[in-house]
């Protein structure tokens, strides 16, 4: 890979730039990258909001599970309360197109950026998003990753390498799989449980699973282990499963 600071994967010194982070196309993209240069700021420099990056496959056979993350989203936001949680979309597809959004704490604006983007073809880029994350927490505190796929097309000892990474820098993976693909379940589970995370099965003919998934990470990265015991704002059974998985794999 070259070393492009424009790219996901660049070695960075400072505090990383918002918008995007790789050339591309007109049209759709510039749409995002506009909606993502609106979004607010997240407060974490003042009230030391939990940072998640929320990665998305956005290949051709991720729409229907693209649409229901930008619809369930929000989720996360509600469960760790207001001021509590910065996120960092990133998303791949196609040949070579992986980007970045700047930090946000706004579940609209996030949900207006998803919007913006369409599903296309092209294989996983999923080690290119454990670079990104890695050179992220290396700059500022990263708390998790949330990453939603449905494959894995990658060399896994490249994969186990970056999550190595990840595990030292205190980043736990939770990996949200579409799908019964037993490569990528193989591959996930390694990655969450190098991590700390989990590996989390979801359909998206179920949104209530997603959303609730996605809201007791939420809590997790948000208020700590006692969430898992405590449930809060979150689904109590949506919060037993990540323990358990958390727990046991």
């Amino acid at each position: 890979m070259t070393r492009d600071r424009s790219d996901l994967d660049h070695r960075r010194s400072r505090t990383p730039p918002s918008g995007h982070v790789q050339p591309a196309s007109r049209g759709a993209v510039d749409a995002f990258l506009a909606e993502a240069r609106q979004m607010a700021p997240a407060r974490s420099t003042t009230t030391g909001a939990a940072r998640l990056i929320l990665a998305l496959d956005a290949t051709q056979s991720r729409q229907p599970g693209w649409d229901l993350a930008q619809s369930q989203q929000g989720e996360m936001f509600r469960v760790a309360g207001d001021g509590g949680l910065a996120v960092q979309l990133v998303y791949y597809r196609g040949l070579d197109e992986c980007r970045a959004s700047r930090w946000t704490g706004d579940a609209e604006g996030l949900a207006r950026a998803m919007s913006r983007i369409d599903c296309r073809g092209g294989r996983t880029q999923i080690a290119r998003v454990l670079s990104h994350a890695v050179a992220e927490a290396r700059v500022v505190p990263v708390k998790a990753l949330v990453f939603v796929g449905d494959a894995l097309e990658e060399p896994q000892d490249v994969l186990d390498g970056h999550a190595a990474d990840l595990a030292l820098l205190g980043v736990r993976a939770f990996i949200f799989q579409e799908g019964h693909d037993p490569v990528a379940t193989a591959g996930f589970q390694r990655i969450a449980r190098m991590t700390g995370g989990a590996l989390l099965p979801f359909d998206s003919t179920g949104p209530d699973r997603l959303r609730a998934l996605l809201g007791a990470v939420a809590a997790f990265v948000s208020h700590g282990a006692r969430a898992l015991d405590r449930p809060g704002r979150a689904d109590p059974a949506a919060l037993r499963l990540l323990a358990d998985r958390m727990g046991g794999g």
